[in-house]
């Protein structure tokens, strides 16, 4: 056998390893999405810092927010108004300004900012208490598991 020809055998066997490998080795499991309502961390509105997130802690923070986004001080938010709410805080970065614009006449008021559901609470308050607790959130992120089929209900004669 000539030298070109183990050479050209040697090659072509190298390059089949190479290509070939990575097919050999166990494939590293996918991680799951984070929850991109946890991805930035607990919510910043948290003021007393105990980890259970309310209602009213909402509100004053969305409150906040928006007398510092209302930079003309009329009392509402127009679009670019809005905007400086959208870059302040990572979960309302998606926010739709017609979602806080409820009677859909250009403007946010105040109240329609601060009154509107927090989709954080309307997700992760299961109880409806206007509190979510670290169980809450413990509960509402964990991954669903498939449910097998349903059990028939039974009657009394069976």
């Amino acid at each position: 056998m000539s030298s070109r020809t183990l050479t050209c055998r040697i090659v072509i066997t190298a390059g089949l390893i190479l290509t070939t490998a990575p097919l050999a080795f166990p494939q590293a499991t996918p991680r799951p999405a984070q929850d991109p309502m946890l991805a930035n961390g607990p919510p910043i509105w948290d003021t007393n810092h105990d980890g259970v997130y309310t209602c009213d802690e909402w509100k004053k923070y969305a409150d906040r927010l928006f007398t510092s986004a209302d930079r003309n001080h009329d009392g509402n938010l127009d679009k670019s108004e809005f905007e400086t709410i959208r870059k302040a805080d990572a979960t309302l970065a998606d926010a739709d300004f017609g979602y806080f614009d409820e009677n859909q006449d250009g403007k946010i008021t105040r109240k329609e900012f601060v009154e509107k559901p927090n989709a954080f609470i309307l997700r992760f308050d299961t109880n409806g208490d206007c509190r979510v607790t670290p169980d809450e959130i413990k509960a509402g992120s964990a991954p669903k598991t498939p449910q097998g089929p349903a059990e028939r209900p039974r009657d009394r004669f069976h």
